[in-house]
């Protein structure tokens, strides 16, 4: 058993893989705001409320910026390791 934990660094794959879930789940949730940002204004621009059509539609520019930084900060990080 030590052999192994000498090949494998088992404490920094395992801070891999537990980065990995977190960031694949955040940025889905985020995306996934986005999108209903973006349902949202386009069903509330059509029935003419102006007020939910701004706060949906800037829910999801929100919504979008925030996973254009997710992947900006994933290719950052992989390019500098």
């Amino acid at each position: 058993m030590n052999t192994l934990a000498t090949i494998v660094d088992t404490k920094a794959l395992w801070q891999t893989v537990v980065a990995a879930f977190i960031a694949g789940v955040g940025t889905t949730i985020v995306f996934s705001i986005a999108i209903l940002g973006a349902a949202r204004f386009s069903e509330a621009s059509r029935e003419g409320r102006g007020g939910q059509a701004v706060a949906f539609g800037t829910l999801a520019i929100l919504g979008l910026l925030a996973t254009l930084a997710a992947v900006v900060v994933g290719v950052v990080v992989m390019a500098t390791k």
